[in-house]
C-alpha cells in the first residue's frame, strides 16, 4: 500500500457519517487498503480460522469481504446527510481457497439518486479470480437514515 487510505479526503468525509473501521472488520480480519471515489480495495489473510467444516474458506467470509468493499465504494459517493442500506447481495464462488491473501476490489457500476449497483471481484495472491459479487444499494436520506447504535 503506497498511501494510507485513512488520510484520503473521501475517507475523511465518510467518517463524518459512519463508524470506521466497523467491528466486523476486526472480527474477520479484513482491512481497507485503498479508497477512491466509487472504488474500495480490501485485503484479508485467509487462514484456518476462516474455514468451513470441509476445510476450505467459508463462503460467508468471502461475502463479508466483498460486501465491505462494495459498501465502502458506494458510501464514498454519498453526500452529507445520506447513508445507505444493502437491498440485495449475490456472489459466485469460482474456486476453493484454503489459505491465501485475498484482495477484494469493489466499485460502483451505476449510481443513482436512490438505487445503485456495485460489483466486487475477489482475487488470490496469484491474481486468480476467486469470487465475483454484486449488490444493489439504496441511499437513505433525512428520516430514512440508518442510525448506528
Amino acid at each position: 500500500m503506497s498511501v494510507d487510505p485513512t488520510q484520503n479526503p473521501i475517507f475523511q468525509r465518510m467518517l463524518e457519517r459512519m463508524n470506521y473501521p466497523p467491528p466486523v472488520a476486526q472480527l474477520i480480519g479484513f482491512e481497507l487498503v485503498n479508497l477512491e471515489l466509487g472504488k474500495a480495495i480490501f485485503e484479508l489473510e485467509a487462514s484456518e480460522r476462516h474455514v468451513n467444516p470441509l476445510g476450505t474458506l467459508h463462503g460467508g467470509i468471502l461475502c463479508d469481504l466483498a460486501d465491505a468493499a462494495m459498501g465502502t465504494a458506494y458510501a464514498s459517493t454519498l453526500q452529507v446527510g445520506e447513508t445507505f442500506t444493502t437491498l440485495e447481495l449475490k456472489i459466485n464462488f469460482l474456486k476453493p481457497i484454503w489459505k491465501a491473501k485475498l484482495t477484494a476490489v469493489g466499485h460502483v457500476v451505476k449510481g443513482g439518486r436512490t438505487i445503485g449497483l456495485c460489483e466486487c471481484d475477489v482475487f488470490d495472491e496469484g491474481q486468480s479470480l476467486v469470487a465475483r459479487a454484486n449488490s444493489t444499494c439504496m441511499t437513505l436520506r433525512d428520516e430514512q437514515q440508518a442510525k448506528g447504535r
